[in-house]
């Protein structure tokens, strides 16, 4: 027989205690809602700029960190809903390369 506060609960009881405490916790606890986002790091030539940033600028990618010289990077930020289309646009550019940060 299991106690709870000093009373003898029962099987019964135990379940109800649980149960009652659980949704009381529920109740109390505030809910938020958080995108997840992907990072990849895309590298490539200056001469192929243009490519790349027209896809940014038509998906709204959010652009976190770059080095634009003679070799570029860019690392960017899409939700990870997105992440798998944003990644073969990239892939299939010639001279193009694309590395997912997450994995």
């Amino acid at each position: 027989m299991r106690y709870f506060g000093g009373v003898k609960l029962g099987v019964g009881g135990l379940i109800n205690a649980y149960k009652t405490t659980a949704q009381l916790a529920l109740e109390a606890s505030k809910i938020i809602k958080k995108t997840i986002y992907t990072e990849f790091l895309i590298t490539f030539d200056y001469k192929n700029m243009n490519k790349v940033m027209r896809i940014i600028k038509e998906k709204q990618i959010k652009i976190i960190n770059q080095k634009l010289e003679l070799s570029c990077e860019l690392q960017i930020s899409v939700r990870k809903n997105d992440a798998q289309l944003i990644f073969e646009l990239f892939n299939q550019l010639f001279e193009i390369k694309i590395k997912n940060l997450n994995d």
